[in-house]
């Protein structure tokens, strides 16, 4: 979707300051944030495209108001209570009100760091050849889905070149509307700084973006 976390290419956010050693999480509530959304992904019957888009389908002046983890904590909040884990109600008072959903399958706390780690692949078998090849020129699509994409905007109407074909892959924009049995090929593609960024752009600057086959169309 087009949303306020799209922000890459996109002017008024300042230069990206990395910060020197970095830690992967900085609070203990940061960590616990992270383990609680995967961990409830089990009970919610939710996947990782369903989650991002939880995240993403907020409004401006919430996710910018947000540090990279409460926004996990808020996507989380707005799954359970989708699925009935959980009521508003509930949420902001801290603490249960109301019976809990019967039948929902839980995971120990011992199984959580086993789950986190153990993932899992997207890849799937191939049902078809792929449209295109390493080194041909592509367009990506001029498209504006209103759900959960992988296609950042600022490469959208742009020439690109097939760098790698990665196989085929579940489709992010289908896996988050629940759609089974949705693969698509994959590709990276490269892309130049003038072509994104105009002729004044760095000429020796380049960008590579993964996209499946169909935000892409040939040229």
């Amino acid at each position: 979707m087009d949303g306020a976390h799209d922000m890459g290419g996109a002017k008024g956010f300042g230069p990206v300051v990395p910060e020197p050693n970095e830690p992967v999480f900085h609070d203990e509530w940061e960590r616990r944030a992270f383990a609680l959304t995967v961990a409830m992904s089990r009970p919610g019957g939710w996947n990782i495209d369903m989650s991002r888009f939880a995240r993403e389908n907020r409004p401006p002046e919430d996710y910018l108001s947000k540090s990279y983890f409460q926004i996990w904590l808020a996507g989380l909040e707005t799954l359970m209570v989708e699925r009935g884990l959980v009521s508003r109600e509930e949420i902001e008072a801290g603490k249960v009100l109301l019976p809990p959903k019967p039948g929902v399958p839980t995971l120990a706390p011992a199984d959580v760091v086993p789950t986190i780690r153990r993932g899992a692949s997207t890849e799937r078998a191939q049902k078809s050849p792929a449209m295109f090849a390493v080194g041909d020129t592509v367009r990506m699509k001029q498209i504006h889905p209103q759900t959960h994409t992988r296609l950042p905007q600022y490469v959208r109407g742009h020439l690109g070149t097939i760098e790698i074909n990665h196989g085929c892959h579940v489709f992010a924009d289908l896996n988050s509307l629940g759609v089974p049995d949705n693969q698509q090929w994959l590709y990276t593609v490269k892309f130049d700084g003038p072509e994104l960024w105009g002729k004044h752009s760095d000429p020796t600057l380049s960008i590579s973006v993964d996209a499946w086959e169909s935000y892409l169309e040939r040229v």
